[in-house]
């Protein structure tokens, strides 16, 4: 079995061998790699720059997926698609996916920023106040949330709050302001499309613990819990250049908020890609499929993506974590052969075989594996600046401010010309083993 430092001169002669065949004849191929036999891996996929621009596949992912699906359409290993998308349903996008790359795909291969909220039992019975587009309320309800208001309907029930548009100010107070129930959290799943009204909202019922008729006496310390999904600063769409994300939101949410208060405002969730709980769940989902597929446990995950400051980011930061079980469970079984060889009388080999059978492998995948695609934010042939250079090496740069700034991290383990390069080349690596 090749190691992991011998894939990267693998898969690098791998890259520059299949993008001079397809320079010279994109419909003839020379080398056509299939899916080895009895896979041991399952496909994380972002959506946004390395499927699609917007509503528009990118021209390679159609001919990727024709690769992973049977003569019925059904995909032959785990296959998940990881997005920071928020605002929709996960039907909604598998529906939508399905139509776009020409493949079946099933509600439960979408994981969205917020999909691990499921997982958020303590917060599911709290008023929580909800921001972002599209039906979020419904969103928050089929998470398990069950006392929702969006922003929208406080700003009706709160009609002095929202001042920055003139047209759309009303002066008479609602008469049942004060009956309105306390809110208790903030779920923040998705950049909005009023960002002054969101802004000035969020901050009221921060400000006020979730009064937002009251005049506090004092700023909450600490303030009430925040829930954030998605901390994409950019994401790709059809234009030449990336487009706000729900990250630069936050940050306009962040600075505001220390510029009135003078205090870092504190999240006490941070859900969606670079986050490692977005990984946790995407790995069960994918355990999940391969046990549906009748396949033996997966040991690698790949991880495409075309950000490397969230796709690439938290695969690293996974694969980080993975690699510390892995680390642990052979620790533990080497310690129990150790005491078994102290405990009792025989050779080596003898004691050797019985730990063999007594311990079991390392349960789970052994490692997450980041490939950097060329047909989304990242673009190789983008000049920086020396100082651009120097002040990335010493900043987060587009990585949340609560994410420890590791340069190593934002580096793929591989990267590739489009997301059908890529499966090729998994593929070969695959077939390596």
């Amino acid at each position: 079995m090749a190691t992991r430092t011998q894939f990267p001169r693998l898969l690098q002669d791998g890259v520059r061998l299949l993008r001079c065949e397809r320079n010279s004849n994109r419909n003839s191929r020379r080398f056509n790699h299939h899916i080895p036999q009895d896979p041991r891996f399952g496909l994380l996929f972002d959506i946004d720059g390395v499927l699609t621009r917007g509503r528009t596949p990118i021209p390679a992912a159609k001919h990727a997926f024709s690769k992973l699906v049977d003569s019925q359409g059904r995909f032959k290993l785990p296959v998940v698609f990881v997005t920071n998308a928020g605002n929709t349903l996960r039907q909604n996008k598998a529906r939508q996916l399905s139509e776009l790359l020409e493949v079946q795909v099933d509600p439960e291969q979408v994981v969205l920023s917020h999909s691990p909220l499921k997982m958020f039992r303590q917060f599911h019975d709290k008023h929580v106040l909800v921001s972002g587009q599209g039906p979020i309320i419904e969103i928050a309800k089929n998470l398990g949330f069950t006392k929702v208001t969006d922003v929208d309907t406080l700003r009706n029930r709160f009609p002095l709050l929202d001042m920055v548009d003139h047209k759309r100010r009303k002066h008479a107070p609602c008469a049942f302001e004060q009956y309105f129930p306390r809110i208790e959290a903030v779920v923040l799943f998705g950049e909005p499309v009023r960002w002054e009204t969101n802004l000035q909202l969020i901050l009221d019922v921060l400000l006020t613990d979730g009064r937002p008729c009251y005049l506090p006496k004092e700023v909450p310390d600490p303030h009430m819990p925040i829930l954030a999904c998605n901390m994409d600063l950019m994401w790709m769409a059809e234009a030449p250049m990336p487009r706000f994300g729900h990250g630069m939101f936050l940050q306009c949410l962040e600075s505001v908020y220390n510029k009135i208060t003078g205090k870092e405002l504190k999240y006490t969730g941070l859900i969606g890609k670079p986050s490692d709980i977005t990984y946790h769940h995407a790995e069960h989902v994918v355990e999940t499929q391969a046990q549906q597929l009748g396949l033996k446990q997966v040991r690698t995950i790949y991880a495409i993506g075309d950000n490397p400051e969230a796709d690439i980011y938290g695969a690293n930061l996974f694969n980080k974590y993975l690699q510390k079980k892995v680390a642990k469970a052979r620790a533990k079984k080497a310690a129990q052969k150790a005491m078994r060889q102290v405990e009792l009388e025989g050779t080596v080999t003898a004691v050797v075989e019985e730990v063999g059978e007594d311990v079991p492998d390392v349960l789970g995948c052994e490692a997450c594996e980041s490939i950097l695609v060329h047909t989304g934010v990242y673009r190789p042939n983008m000049e920086e600046t020396q100082e651009r250079n120097a002040y990335r090496a010493n900043h987060n740069g587009h990585v949340h401010r609560d994410f420890k700034l590791d340069p190593e991290l934002k580096k793929p383990a591989y990267e590739a010309e489009d997301v059908d390069v890529a499966i090729d080349m998994i593929f070969k690596v695959e077939s390596a083993h």
